[in-house]
């Protein structure tokens, strides 16, 4: 059965959980938190154990922020072990070095409310931009965009950026592996193809995908890790291995029947199981 047959939970104001993975990211918390709106359910950050001061920074800033420490390398890696904790009826996308603007969320809030399971934020849509995409990035993204919608039947515009959201209930769909494997290596997903294996994997779903305009920004403290060349290779082939595997056609369990995390304590750090497959390491807050 299609994802989209599946029955959402309905929810008179959703409960909105924001991960953000860091790495080395404490010069641009104070403006992406600043500008998080009040009523965010949650924010759940996601370090790759940095050597600045991006923890106590983001406790600083938000005492009820959740500290997740992620148990592998790369950016698909901390994205999957946040998914896991998330205790809200949304899940925001949001990178933490202000490129994307966090007021924006209501959008992408208001597309889930108005009957999509998948938001995708594009800036090649009406209300998007970029002051940082080169012209050589923007040829290689419009590329990638005609191969991923011939091989998944999609229409993004905006296959390789990150900033998206999704109802909650459908991560049992994207088949993300957060599992401790005691292994500092990457494995497949783990790296910046994340981005690539969410959005076929809500497509050969089924799940019922919308693209809300989005403005990217540059970075505004440090340097980027993003490489034209290899990670557009590393995105072509994700659509290939995405287009031959299984993945992505599991039939979640709504988040509405799933079981409550266990109670935190106060000094101990713990492992929450919001499903049998996941366990991602919260820290929790110094008395």
């Amino acid at each position: 059965m299609p994802l989209s047959l599946v029955p959402a939970p309905s929810y008179a104001a959703p409960r909105v959980s924001v991960v953000i993975p860091t790495y080395n990211e404490a010069k641009n918390l104070p403006h992406v938190f600043g500008l998080l709106p009040a009523d965010v359910h949650e924010v759940i950050v996601v370090d790759g154990r940095s050597v600045d001061d991006t923890v106590a920074v983001a406790r600083s800033l938000r005492p009820d922020v959740t500290i997740v420490l992620q148990n592998r390398r790369g950016k698909g890696n901390a994205m999957a072990c946040g998914f896991a904790a998330v205790t809200g009826d949304i899940v925001v996308m949001l990178d933490a070095d202000g490129s994307a603007d966090p007021r924006e969320i209501p959008l992408f809030v208001q597309a889930l409310v108005d009957g999509a399971d998948f938001a995708k934020g594009t800036r090649f849509a009406a209300g998007g931009g970029s002051s940082d995409i080169t012209g050589l990035r923007a040829w290689g993204n419009r590329w990638l965009n005609r191969a991923a919608n011939v091989l998944f039947g999609t229409r993004y515009t905006d296959l390789c950026y990150g900033y998206n959201a999704f109802w909650a209930h459908c991560l049992d769909a994207l088949e993300l592996d957060a599992t401790d494997r005691h292994t500092e290596s990457k494995l497949w997903g783990d790296g910046f193809e994340i981005e690539t294996l969410i959005n076929t994997r809500v497509a050969k779903a089924g799940l019922r995908i919308t693209e809300v305009g989005s403005f990217e920004f540059e970075r505004i403290h440090g340097s980027s890790n993003l490489n034209t060349w290899r990670d557009g290779l590393r995105v072509l082939r994700a659509l290939v291995v995405e287009r031959v595997n299984g993945k992505g056609t599991h039939v979640p369990v709504t988040r509405a029947t799933t079981p409550a995390p266990a109670p935190v304590p106060a000094l101990a750090p713990v492992v929450l199981l919001p499903t049998p497959r996941l366990a991602p390491v919260v820290v929790p807050a110094a008395v």
